[in-house]
């Protein structure tokens, strides 16, 4: 089972989001890992560019805190561990995320955590330093604050840590260790946090208050910020990690299989306002080609448009994970199941067979880049 999420081509030019989008699918082709919702496929047709990706059916942690969830420390724990592994695995490819928080973390159905949602990612090179104010006001590290502010030496992977701790820190609490919201201006947040003092909760363990503490650093040269410092902790002494990796560790918070882990709701109004119905699309192109052929649109005023279309269809790279498993290790199939093939170009109409077998359908468009 896989989910398929499509952005429509034109709406990603209208908001300058073409660029997040290439690079997403950039980063996500080359890589793999247990706890990361890893790319399959990647294909196109006139009107959208889909990503096909792990189906995860246990919802993300924001899902879960909204439904008043109360997460133990021990599960949250073992988020720390999982997401620490992730964390270290992209570093392993020069990548900060960016973008770690309740929102783009998905369980699977046993109750493991997955990270998602790369479209702010950056790739830096040895040496380097990012310096893009990009992330989520409220789980951005105070670097990020300062180099946009005063043009410092800018801010490396050290920024996803501190955003795991403010995470750890909501799971467990039910609200964030700063009051920070999109609003705040950014001059008044490198102030803050040289002036507030996070306040742990007296019921939490020495151990756990001790870890969120050396996540939550304001100074990144002196917080967590590798596998090795979370392994050192005495407070994770015990976690085996080899039975982590292989996902033999039972989490402590597992989704009911009989719900929904999302919000009804928000999904009828995603699918209600949809104007491009997918399953309609091959209706649609075929009068748009009609309506083009009877008019001379070559001075017309969607002259750009098209031409960022033309050069997304030229550029966009399609991708097949399988055929690449292929190439690597002609036996790899054979050891285990067959995924389905993925077409270069996407099929016009949906076929509800294939829709129901392999594919869980996600309406998308192109993702945010900015804060909020």
């Amino acid at each position: 089972m896989y989910a398929m999420k499509y952005m429509n081509k034109q709406q990603c030019v209208e908001r300058d989001e073409v660029r997040n989008v290439f690079r997403e699918l950039e980063i996500l082709q080359d890589l793999e890992h247990v706890f990361l919702v890893n790319l399959w496929y990647s294909f196109q047709d006139e009107e959208d560019m889909f990503m096909v990706v792990d189906l995860l059916l246990g919802g993300d942690l924001r899902y879960h805190l909204q439904q008043n969830v109360q997460f133990t420390e021990e599960t949250v724990r073992l988020y720390i561990c999982e997401m620490a592994l992730a964390l270290d695995y992209l570093r392993s490819r020069r990548i900060i995320h960016r973008d770690v928080k309740p929102d783009n973390i998905l369980l699977d159905e046993q109750g493991h955590a997955h990270l998602s949602d790369f479209n702010i990612a950056t790739i830096i090179r040895d040496g380097e330093r990012a310096t893009a104010l990009a992330g989520t006001k409220p789980y951005m590290a105070p670097e990020i604050f300062h180099s946009f502010v005063s043009g410092g030496t800018g801010y490396s992977f050290e920024v996803d840590w501190w955003s795991m701790g403010v995470m750890a820190y909501e799971l467990l609490r039910g609200w964030k260790p700063y009051d920070i919201h999109s609003s705040n201006p950014v001059e008044s947040l490198v102030q803050l946090f040289s002036t507030v003092s996070v306040q742990y909760a007296p019921a939490w363990s020495q151990g756990m208050v001790r870890l969120l503490r050396k996540l939550l650093t304001v100074s990144p040269e002196h917080r967590f910020s590798s596998l090795t410092d979370i392994q050192a902790s005495p407070y994770l002494a015990d976690i085996l990690w080899d039975e982590l990796r292989q996902k033999k560790v039972e989490p402590g918070f597992v989704p009911n299989k009989g719900r929904l882990h999302c919000d009804p709701t928000f999904e009828l109004e995603e699918m209600i306002l949809e104007s491009r119905p997918l399953h309609k699309k091959k209706k649609r192109l075929a009068k748009n080609k009609s309506r083009d052929n009877s008019k001379d649109s070559s001075q017309s005023e969607n002259d750009y448009l098209q031409e960022c279309l033309e050069a997304i269809q030229q550029d966009f790279v399609i991708f097949n994970r399988e055929k690449l498993k292929r190439s690597q290790d002609p036996d790899a199939l054979g050891r285990g199941l067959s995924a389905p093939e993925a077409p270069e170009e996407a099929e016009l109409d949906t076929d509800p067979e294939l829709e129901s077998s392999h594919f869980h359908m996600c309406s998308s468009v192109c993702p945010s880049a900015g804060s909020s």
